[in-house]
């Protein structure tokens, strides 16, 4: 089994990236839209950054914290 490359999938960011654009630049959009979008975004980045971390996720199947 292959192991899976680290990071996000730079397609979802492309996409996230154009949506951005395209919902702030339309002006029948309604503030809520452009929330929702923005929200994604920062999401998005927040995701990122905890990605670059190398111990994020590093502990999920330790099972220090099952033992008493």
């Amino acid at each position: 089994m292959a192991k899976k490359s680290k990071g996000l999938n730079p397609a979802l960011e492309e996409a996230l990236a154009k949506l951005l654009q395209e919902v702030m630049a339309d002006p029948s959009a309604t503030l809520t839209d452009k929330t929702k979008v923005i929200d994604r975004v920062i999401k998005l980045e927040a995701l990122k950054q905890k990605a670059d971390l190398d111990e994020w996720g590093s502990g999920f199947m330790n099972s220090d914290d099952d033992e008493a």
